[in-house]
């Protein structure tokens, strides 16, 4: 995606356009293992910077842009995906049907789908340190120096979120697991 895309034909700011440049590939990284979806990641990562287009940069941001814009990918990512409960569907369902996956694809989509549903239900501190531990790969030293937290704390509450995620996916998978 490039800057032009979400720019409205004004100039934008050095410092924003260091931003995106800097941390768009992060912010949709991290969008996409919360949502597992790419349209979702990409609507997420541009919610976020045309929100910083419209409005000063914070002091948060300055300072840890890195984890200010990490606690808005999840935010927003859990956002996307608790609307999405909320929306019935209507229409043809045959339409729906017809881009169903196939029959070999359905196990791994079906154990995705309860992992970001039981994300969702995390409470959203626990669901970022388990992205950032999990899918991005940071020890639990780097996630502390990134959030300003201890390292104990960290450790703690990620040991914690396990614990909770585990629960959930085996209420909703059961034997599956």
């Amino acid at each position: 995606m490039s800057i032009a895309a979400i720019s409205s034909g004004e100039a934008l700011s050095p410092v924003f356009e260091e931003l995106f440049h800097e941390h768009f590939q992060f912010v949709y990284c991290t969008a996409y293992a919360v949502t597992g979806s790419r349209q979702d990641a990409e609507d997420v990562a541009q919610t976020i910077f045309l929100r910083l287009i419209r409005r000063e940069v914070s002091p948060a941001l300055k300072h840890r842009p890195k984890a200010y814009l990490y606690r808005a990918a999840v935010n927003e990512s859990l956002n996307i995906i608790r609307s999405r409960k909320r929306e019935k569907l209507t229409g043809d369902m045959d339409i729906l049907e017809t881009f169903a996956a196939p029959e070999t694809d359905k196990p791994d989509h079906e154990l995705q789908r309860a992992v970001v549903e039981a994300l969702a239900q995390l409470h959203p501190v626990a669901a970022e340190l388990l992205v950032l531990r999990y899918e991005h790969n940071y020890s639990d030293a780097e996630i502390a120096k990134m959030l300003g937290k201890s390292r104990g704390m960290i450790a703690v509450t990620l040991y914690r979120a396990r614990a909770r995620l585990k629960k959930l996916l085996r209420s909703t998978l059961g034997d599956k697991l």
